[in-house]
C-alpha cells in the first residue's frame, strides 16, 4: 500500500520536477563566479542581489528565495572548477539513484531550510545546502573514492565523518545562528537519509570494533 501511495505521489509530482537539476544549479553558480572574476564590480553587485537576506526579502526582493542557490562557493579559479564538477557529479548520482522526483524534493527541503534560517537569523547561504548533498552522497555511496587535494584517494564515508565532526564542533561552540542554520539546512538529510546514516554508522562501528578485538587477540 505504501509503495502504491509513493508511486501515485511521484506520478503526480513528476510534471513539476526538473530533470538534471544540478546541471542548471552548477551552470548558474559558474556563470556568477565568472562574472565576479572578469567584471568584479558588476559580479559582486549581482552576488549581493541574489543572496538570502531577511531585510531584502521583506522589502519585496522575493527572487532571493530562489536565486541564492546560484551563489558560487568562495574558492580560487582553479578549485572552483573542481568544486562545481564535484557537486554536479554527486547531485547527478543521487538523481540517478533516487529519480528526479525524490531528488527534487530532497533539494527543495534543503532550500526551505535555508529560507527559514534566513527568516529567523537574518541571513543564510547555500553552504549547508551543498553540504547536505555531500552527506547524502556519502550515505548512499560510502565506499566511493575521491582524490583528496587531487592526489590522495579517500573514501567518501571518511570525508563525511570529518565534515560531521567539524560541524558538530561548530554546533557546540557556535552561536544560536549557527545552530539554527545547521539544524534547518540539514533537515533534508535526516528526513530522507536518517535510516541510511544510522545504518552506515552502525556498520562502521561494528567493523572497527571487530578489527580492534582481532588485533587485541593477536597481541595476546
Amino acid at each position: 500500500m505504501n509503495r502504491q501511495i509513493n508511486y501515485n505521489l511521484e506520478r503526480k509530482l513528476r510534471q513539476y520536477t526538473i530533470a538534471d537539476l544540478m546541471k542548471y544549479i552548477v551552470f548558474g553558480q559558474g556563470a556568477v563566479y565568472l562574472l565576479m572574476y572578469i567584471w568584479p564590480t558588476l559580479g559582486y553587485r549581482l552576488y549581493s542581489m541574489i543572496t538570502l537576506s531577511r531585510t531584502a526579502i521583506l522589502r519585496g526582493q522575493i527572487w532571493r528565495l530562489v536565486t541564492f542557490v546560484f551563489a558560487p562557493p568562495n574558492s580560487s579559479p582553479i578549485f572552483i572548477l573542481f568544486s562545481l564538477y564535484f557537486y554536479y557529479m554527486i547531485g547527478s548520482a543521487l538523481e540517478r539513484r533516487w529519480g528526479k522526483v525524490r531528488f527534487n524534493l530532497f533539494y527543495l527541503v534543503g532550500v526551505l531550510g535555508a529560507i527559514l534560517t534566513a527568516l529567523i537569523t537574518g541571513y543564510a547561504g547555500n553552504t549547508y545546502l551543498n553540504l547536505s548533498l555531500f552527506l547524502a552522497f556519502a550515505a548512499m555511496f560510502p565506499n566511493e573514492e575521491v582524490l583528496l587535494f587531487m592526489i590522495l584517494p579517500i573514501k567518501m564515508k571518511y570525508l563525511a565523518l570529518l565534515d560531521v565532526v567539524i560541524y558538530l564542533r561548530e554546533f557546540i561552540v557556535g552561536g544560536a545562528s549557527a545552530r539554527v542554520a545547521i539544524i534547518l539546512c540539514l533537515l533534508n538529510v535526516w528526513l530522507f537519509l536518517g535510516g541510511d546514516l544510522m545504518q552506515t554508522l552502525r556498520r562502521e562501528s561494528q567493523y572497527w570494533r571487530t578489527r580492534y578485538n582481532f588485533r587485541k587477540a593477536m597481541r595476546k
